[in-house]
């Protein structure tokens, strides 16, 4: 195991020494591409600039923040890299307009994130050379008001999808924001995109994408990470700065179902890689926490923190819009997987979110599986497809005999003390989800082979 200090440069002459500790490996990170801001930030904040948004200078910190946080979670392998094969020690230094500003928010954003991927990182901050003291701009078109009313994450799944389909169905102009990070998930949004493009073609809503890959070697002498638990804050991060550079007060709306936002773990094993927090409700309430402390005039929320997948899908404002688009959406939690064997990527059909899906769907489901029944022969518990269906098949056991336990349960994954009054309603929306995914699963056999 090694401590990784990573340092933010703004160019070669940003020179300031930064200290270390003796058993701390440094490693920098360019935030430059000739003049303009590199890891697609600079790409990003022209296509605001593009809608008429003008972020300020505490949302374009944000970004150049999720880019540390980014790279080190993709670029420092957690089997070489942790004492346990999971949790890294990682400390950042970034350059922002206002220091004490960032410092005072600095135990939020660990808290954040030590929550998130399970790792312990530090937080530094430092000012930005003289020279890039001033990076937002104002707005292009002062005179002209911004189309949007809110903002959107649009991953190219399905519950952003329907998502999408729910505002703008009521009437609403959002600006949907997108993460393309590998090709199969570029697609999928595209698609969908497309399909609401054709279906609402009066409505002014958009989109806006931040492409941000750190390519192999980022590190020097260590492998890379596949996990990117982090990458939700970079997410998130592109949501804030778009919602900031509205002008105004804004929501931005993270939709999720309510038992994949819990991810309660379905067994004792399932930690770490298989446990992801990325809208839980601590989560989201540290991230509502940051903006007040950094006085961004924002709030992140999660209209179907209540919901099952089943339920959002059933109760989607346009069902014959989702019908259209569903087929593009992606919910593998590994799409490219199948490369590996030779494949086409897609739905491998037996990850936790590809059962979450089938279920969702129901009779109703256009998706090309993997594994496209899984009624067809007993699935081997000794691969990846029998374990996840078998540890679905225990908590769903586990929960019908004592349904009581949802309410201790609904704790395991984190802190719910946030919102003390919705404890019952997520002991609820944790058993419906569990009795849908059920459904699916009747006539499934799983064990060794």
């Amino acid at each position: 195991m090694r401590r990784h200090l990573l340092v933010g440069r703004f160019g070669p002459k940003d020179t300031i020494e930064i200290p270390a500790a003796s058993d701390e490996q440094v490693s920098e990170l360019g935030l430059l591409v000739g003049d303009r801001l590199a890891h697609g930030i600079g790409y990003a904040l022209s296509d605001m600039a593009d809608l008429n948004l003008a972020p300020g200078e505490v949302a374009i910190d944000l970004m150049v923040l999720a880019a540390h946080i980014h790279a080190a979670d993709t670029r420092l392998s957690r089997s070489t890299e942790s004492q346990d094969g999971w949790s890294r020690e990682i400390r950042l230094v970034v350059p922002v307009s206002d220091p004490a500003l960032w410092t005072d928010a600095a135990a939020i954003v660990k808290r954040a994130l030590d929550f998130l991927t399970g790792d312990r990182w530090q937080i530094g901050f430092r000012s930005r050379p003289k020279k890039f003291a001033t990076l937002s701009k104002p707005r292009p078109k002062p005179l002209l008001p911004v189309p949007f009313d809110a903002v959107n994450l649009f991953s190219g799944g399905l519950d952003s999808l329907i998502g999408a389909i729910d505002n703008l169905q009521e009437g609403g102009s959002p600006l949907l924001v997108s993460h393309a990070g590998e090709g199969a998930v570029s697609k999928s949004q595209e698609g969908c995109y497309d399909v609401l493009k054709d279906a609402y073609p009066d409505s002014s809503f958009d989109r806006l994408r931040i492409w941000m890959a750190f390519g192999d070697g980022l590190i020097d002498g260590v492998e890379s990470e596949s996990t990117t638990r982090g990458r939700s804050f970079l997410f998130f991060s592109l949501g804030v700065a778009a919602g900031a550079g509205l002008g105004n007060k804004f929501l931005l709306r993270v939709p999720e179902n309510g038992l994949i936002a819990l991810n309660v773990p379905l067994d004792p094993l399932r930690l770490g890689a298989l446990s992801t927090r990325t809208t839980h409700p601590f989560y989201m309430a540290r991230w509502n926490e940051l903006l007040e402390a950094l006085g961004i005039d924002g709030e992140l929320v999660n209209p179907y923190w209540d919901k099952t997948k089943g339920e959002m899908a059933a109760e989607c404002a346009n069902t014959d819009v989702l019908d259209k688009a569903a087929i593009h959406s992606l919910s593998c939690s590994s799409p490219a997987k199948a490369r590996w064997k030779g494949e086409p990527q897609g739905h491998c059909g037996y990850c936790l979110p590809c059962l979450i899906r089938r279920a969702s769907l129901a009779d109703n489901d256009p998706t090309v599986y993997g594994v496209p029944d899984l009624t067809a022969y007993s699935l081997d518990t000794r691969q990846a497809e029998g374990q996840q269906v078998r540890s679905f098949q225990l908590a769903i056991h586990r929960l019908a005999r004592r349904p009581e336990l949802a309410k201790l349960l609904i704790h395991k994954p984190g802190p719910l003390t946030d919102y003390p009054d919705r404890v019952d309603a997520y002991a609820n929306v944790y058993r419906r989800g569990l009795e849908e995914v059920g459904e699916v699963l009747k006539g499934v056999k799983t064990g060794p082979s």
